[in-house]
């Protein structure tokens, strides 16, 4: 008899009202996915992946998808009107280096990058936008660990848009590291360093929360 099933007695004893533990058998352990057991995950929720580890995203909110609907809108426009490529939204894999995917909430990929894709997702980008949403957990995720993995990525311009701060703040690639070109708060312009002109109006972005 198999040894695993000896090891547990309860597998295939599911009572009713309890999850299918079962299943969980017919995939790899936490550390031991790879990219392309990753990439073949058909699911409705949004995750991202880390050398082995699936990393489970908080479902969004309605506010949290207003604002990032009215930040795609406005950028989508801007990229549109001086064609210069285009912008997605999540739920889009973007691959930052192997073994490391994201799903950035909206993101700009250049004419010139759309031209070297190969396969179904982008190597990086040349712009994206994270709206802080969630408990600490999810806060560290988007200040702290995406600023260092979308730089180390060479990701250009990474926009952070904190709805509970009022606050964008917008990093510039220099050398290798993150600097801010600009926080801007209610009442303020929020420009790009990348974007020559593109600029948006912080109080009507985190207004979108409430349409």
């Amino acid at each position: 008899m198999n040894e695993l099933l000896l090891s547990r007695p309860n597998l295939g004893a599911t009572r009713a009202g309890t999850p299918v533990w079962e299943m969980a058998y017919f995939y790899p352990l936490q550390g031991e996915w790879s990219e392309s057991s990753y990439l073949n995950l058909h699911t409705s929720r949004l995750i991202e992946f880390d050398n082995g580890f699936l990393e489970f995203l908080p479902m969004p909110t309605l506010a949290h998808q207003f604002i990032v609907d009215y930040l795609h809108e406005i950028l989508k426009q801007f990229i549109q009107l001086h064609n210069l490529g285009r912008t997605l939204t999540a739920p889009l894999r973007v691959r930052l280096w192997m073994g490391k995917y994201r799903e950035p909430d909206v993101l700009f990929l250049t004419s010139e990058r759309l031209g070297k894709v190969k396969g179904d997702y982008p190597d990086g980008a040349d712009l994206v936008m994270e709206v802080v949403s969630g408990g600490v957990q999810d806060r560290y995720r988007d200040l702290v660990e995406k600023r260092e993995e979308y730089a180390r990525a060479g990701i250009p311009e990474y926009w952070i848009v904190d709805p509970d701060q009022k606050l964008i703040t917008v990093l510039q690639l220099v050398d290798d590291e993150y600097a801010a070109h600009g926080e801007f708060g209610e009442g303020e312009q929020a420009t790009s360093a990348l974007l020559d002109g593109f600029e948006v109006a912080v109080t009507a972005v985190f207004a979108a929360a409430d349409s």
